[in-house]
């Protein structure tokens, strides 16, 4: 299996890096996992910046010579893996900011009649790993589980992508977080899949 890691935070001393090294650490243990990349969107200073005018039409995104490489990343893999916090009910701009113009027309998916398009990333799976101060509980209770909606059914599913796991931990900055023990349980995760 194929995976490209999409990390989205901007500290590399961040408990989101410690779960980037676990993720890395169970795909080089576990022998089904052929090759891995990592896209670290601040690293490379991704522009996440959305440009439409006369010289850039959105329906022409899909063809953007500047975002060739990301396209060729992405259908590259067999696996997506999003690691990012959630900060004010939501995952960071740089990460949407990716999501706007990776996931264009024509590339990601394909309108066609009826109220659905076609999502052309068919056979891919993908695994949002995301952090959050609050309680684990908030999303669900306070936002109506909006950040598990956006990744996965406004984007993943939209695209084709059907076979999406969640790890949603909160109260991450609480000394009573158990940090170590999710840690451990997305390694583990990488190690057997």
């Amino acid at each position: 299996m194929k995976t490209l890691i999409i990390y989205a935070h901007p500290n590399h001393d961040s408990l989101c890096y410690a779960f980037l090294q676990k993720v890395l650490q169970g795909c080089e243990e576990n022998p089904n996992s052929a090759e891995v990349q990592v896209l670290d969107l601040y690293a490379e200073e991704f522009n996440p910046v959305l440009v439409f005018n006369e010289k850039q039409r959105r329906r022409d995104m899909h063809q953007n010579p500047a975002l060739e490489i990301y396209r060729q990343q992405i259908t590259w893999a067999d696996r997506l893996v999003f690691i990012y916090p959630i900060w004010w009910g939501r995952p960071p701009a740089m990460l949407l900011g990716y999501i706007d113009q990776m996931f264009a027309s024509n590339f990601a998916y394909r309108d066609k009649k009826g109220p659905f398009p076609e999502g052309l990333l068919k056979g891919k799976s993908a695994v949002c790993i995301s952090t959050m101060k609050g309680p684990a509980g908030y999303p669900l209770i306070y936002l109506n589980n909006a950040p598990k909606i956006l990744m996965k059914r406004a984007l993943l599913n939209f695209v084709g992508i059907k076979k999406v796991k969640m790890f949603e931990f909160g109260s991450m900055e609480s000394p009573k977080g158990r940090q170590a023990e999710k840690l451990e349980k997305v390694y583990r995760y990488f190690l057997t899949r």
